[in-house]
């Protein structure tokens, strides 16, 4: 059974794990610029959890994955190339890896996400085959194309939660 909670500093190196795994796989699939050889940072993970924004799953007691939600304005997401459903308050996933020990890690993420009430949105690279077919089969509406911080274009979806 998948169980999700905040992440603890004391998990920063199960969390590493997962995203040498996942950056790995993403080359393998033909996605290996996204988060090339050093993203994201442990410094970026350690501000997600000083936030309080940074989770864990873990099946059967094991860490098997890691996300960042983050409630509020994402600044990356005030330009689009396209048009957001609407303006209402959202959360955004971010930083969402696995070790793919598990089926159903992005349907927990979504189903925990939702409880808080507001909007959904994420977006990822275009060569992110595996993550384009997760968020379009929950039902996110791809609004447009975003730039991040590094200068590369990323799509952009929202989800109605209400």
């Amino acid at each position: 059974m998948l169980e999700v909670r905040k992440t603890a500093i004391e998990d920063l190196n199960e969390v590493e794990k997962i995203f040498i795994h996942a950056r790995k796989q993403m080359a393998i699939n033909g996605n290996p610029t996204q988060w090339g050889d050093d993203r994201p940072s442990m410094e970026l993970v350690k501000k997600d959890i000083a936030e309080g924004n940074s989770y864990v799953i873990l099946n059967d007691g094991k860490i098997t994955a890691t996300f960042a939600y983050i409630i509020g304005t994402e600044p990356t997401y005030l330009e689009i190339d396209g048009a957001w459903l609407n303006d209402e308050p959202y959360g955004t996933i971010h930083r969402i890896a696995s070790l793919n020990e598990v089926k159903g890690i992005f349907d927990c993420v979504i189903e925990y996400v939702s409880g808080y009430g507001a909007d959904i949105r994420i977006d990822t690279h275009r060569d992110n085959k595996t993550m384009l077919h997760l968020i379009e089969k929950n039902g996110f509406f791809r609004c447009g194309i975003i730039i991040v911080d590094d200068g590369t274009e990323r799509i952009a979806f929202q989800k109605r939660v209400n």
